[in-house]
């Protein structure tokens, strides 16, 4: 697909301009004008797009610049790809020496353990060992054994993770953890980019990690706030193509993310598996198709977005409205596909 390709569709108020990626549809009317905007670049797996809006194009092109190296910056330190990253470091050595890794890595793993109590251990970065044998299960077209589950998940639990604040170091206690940042990372990049963005002479922009999206400040032109449209997973098409918007969500200076498996999963024996494991369990979280999470910061809209599709609906609903300032908007499995909401969503919906 073309960095700039559109998709137009005809709607009762006119003609809407609708771009996609991952889970949501980023709307604007067409007489709105953005001083600049990047295209789509991948970057953490996925792809990032930012828009900029400022007193002039020359401002607005450096805010997207730096908002963009930012978000790479971030990728460097933790993806788990890379194998000079922090992450791939500790990965390798966290458990015959301590590491030392960088300041921002050190926040993630932080906030990381913060959710992790929060949830009752449903989000956990330590669930590396068992993202891989889910792959590996995919690969293999075989359903994981409980053999195998219960070996992995020996290496599973945060509270194996032994940090020092001082050194900003970390080990692990057990042999054969690893860490995956893929459900927070995203979200601290984001939130990054738009701190920097701000300090560049951004009056307001929109930063998009695949799908999860962070608006802030002043809107395009002609707009009152920001417009996203949110996907029904029962007309999600493959790729770029996000079919029909079940709802648009109209935003001003929150994040909106979501997590779900109608989008990414592991295909066993001709079923679909969620991309999301269960740390305690092992197995995949299939009781919610989408979850939603609206809230100020991105790093929290991430992580909350993944510990509700480990909790499932009536305890993530629980914890979304125990929780000053998040929303949530969560659409029940095939083929009920029912729309669930926090009490407070409706005042983001259209």
């Amino acid at each position: 697909m073309e960095k700039r390709d559109r998709i137009f569709v005809e709607v009762a108020i006119g003609l809407i301009l609708i771009t996609a990626v991952g889970y949501f549809l980023i709307i604007a009317r067409p007489a709105a004008k953005v001083d600049v905007e990047s295209g789509y670049r991948e970057v953490m797996g996925t792809f990032v797009r930012i828009v900029a809006v400022a007193a002039d194009s020359d401002t607005a092109e450096m805010c997207v610049e730096v908002g963009l190296a930012e978000v790479e910056r971030i990728d460097g330190l933790m993806s788990r790809y890379k194998s000079d990253s922090d992450v791939s470091e500790l990965n390798r050595e966290g458990f015959s020496r301590v590491v030392k890794v960088s300041q921002s890595t050190y926040e993630v793993l932080r906030r990381s353990i913060e959710f992790s109590k929060l949830s009752g251990g449903a989000f956990d970065v330590t669930v590396g060992p068992l993202m891989e044998l889910w792959h590996l299960a995919g690969e293999a077209n075989t359903l994981p054994t409980d053999a195998e589950l219960e070996q992995v998940h020996s290496r599973v639990g945060y509270g194996k993770l032994i940090m020092d604040a001082n050194e900003e170091s970390i080990r692990f206690a057990a042999e054969g953890m690893r860490v995956d940042l893929g459900g927070i990372a995203k979200g601290y990049a984001i939130d990054k980019a738009v701190e920097v963005m701000r300090k560049a002479g951004a009056a307001g922009g929109m930063v998009d990690i695949g799908g999860e999206i962070k608006c802030f400040g002043l809107p395009s032109a002609g707009q009152k706030n920001w417009r996203v449209g949110l996907q029904d997973p029962n007309e999600a098409k493959d790729g770029f193509d996000a079919g029909t918007p079940l709802l648009v969500l109209d935003l001003t200076d929150v994040t909106v993310a979501t997590s779900g498996h109608y989008r990414r999963f592991v295909t066993i024996g001709g079923k679909r598996y969620s991309h999301i494991v269960n740390p305690g369990s092992g197995h995949s979280s299939e009781s919610l198709s989408s979850i939603t999470i609206i809230c100020p910061s991105a790093i929290d809209a991430d992580a909350l977005a993944t510990a509700v599709a480990v909790m499932g609906k009536e305890k993530g609903l629980a914890l979304i409205e125990s929780l000053p300032g998040a929303e949530a908007i969560l659409i029940t499995s095939a083929p009920e596909y029912k729309l669930i909401k926090t009490s407070g969503a409706e005042k983001f919906i259209e």
